[in-house]
């Protein structure tokens, strides 16, 4: 049993590591297409990457003659084109904010998904603890001392990564309502499409790249499509097999570390002392709202008051 959650552990700190750097791919991309020819490319590629995995899948399951599979199909079209569109919403927002911001601020901003997720679902009666409020308080804080400027006016690129971190808190709650409904691997198939496909038909109303372009930009989009789409997302869905949910959201939010070593080695960004004890008190707010509620369950199962 341990040996199995070392391993969870581990392919957590690869999926962080990967969407980390991602951010650095999206903005190198960038210096040669547009947000939306970036996104939708890669999510096209991160579709294509669970392909076989799908297919594996379907071979190992009885086929049905009911009528059922017809159900289970526009069902799974419907679900996946709220989850996709809601990712639309979210990547164009993280990735035309990339733009205009570091690839370091975006990751950390990002990630307050982790925060919001909780909080949000307070609107639908889930209950929350002392540790929410407090790390909540906390990322609050970094995110002023960030992003806010002494004109008390937030960046562009930064409002619209906030805005997108909210998105992606309603992706999470969306996926947790919807997954149990379907297969997941092909709830992730569809969704990513679905991305793919808005994310096109925007490019081709609003861009222009051609081909040469796209060649130009073809790494990154490679590694923020094959990677930071079908990989990790594969590797997540393995490991929260045998992870608790808080304890992967922990592992997973070090894809903010990642993005700000990301951005300093690759891309030369550099962040001021009072950047640096905002993404400090985020990182640190991320981690008291996910621990509290790790050790106090510990804690009432040992007996302590």
């Amino acid at each position: 049993m341990q040996t199995r959650h070392l391993k969870s552990d581990l392919l957590f700190l690869l999926s962080a590591t990967i969407w980390g750097f991602a951010f650095v791919a999206q903005r190198m991309g960038m210096d040669h297409v547009g947000p939306f020819t970036f996104n939708g490319i890669r999510f096209f590629l991160g579709a294509m990457v669970l392909v076989p995995f799908i297919y594996s899948n379907r071979k190992n399951q009885p086929r049905k003659h009911d009528g059922s599979s017809q159900i289970h199909t526009k069902r799974l079209i419907l679900y996946g084109s709220l989850a996709g569109l809601t990712i639309f919403g979210g990547a164009s927002l993280q990735q035309v904010g990339l733009v205009y911001t570091t690839a370091g601020k975006a990751g950390f901003i990002t990630c307050l998904y982790v925060v919001i997720v909780p909080i949000m679902g307070l609107l639908w009666g889930q209950r929350t603890n002392a540790g929410t409020w407090a790390g909540a308080l906390m990322a609050a804080t970094g995110m002023y001392l960030l992003s806010v400027n002494e004109d008390f006016t937030i960046s562009f690129g930064d409002l619209l990564e906030l805005m997108g971190a909210v998105l992606w808190a309603c992706h999470i709650h969306l996926i947790g309502w919807l997954s149990p409904k379907t297969d997941s691997l092909q709830l992730a198939f569809v969704q990513f499409m679905v991305c793919a496909a808005a994310s096109l038909v925007t490019a081709v109303v609003i861009e222009t790249a051609g081909v040469a372009d796209i060649a130009a930009a073809a790494l990154p989009i490679i590694y923020g499509g094959a990677l930071s789409v079908g990989v990790a997302y594969t590797l997540q869905v393995v490991a929260q097999r045998h992870a608790h949910p808080a304890h992967a959201a922990i592992l997973l939010s070090l894809e903010a570390v990642f993005a700000a070593v990301g951005g300093w080695l690759i891309l030369g960004e550099v962040m001021s002392d009072r950047g640096m004890v905002g993404c400090f008190l985020m990182f640190t707010g991320m981690l008291v709202s996910q621990l509290y509620g790790l050790v106090s369950k510990s804690g009432r199962e040992a007996g302590l008051p």
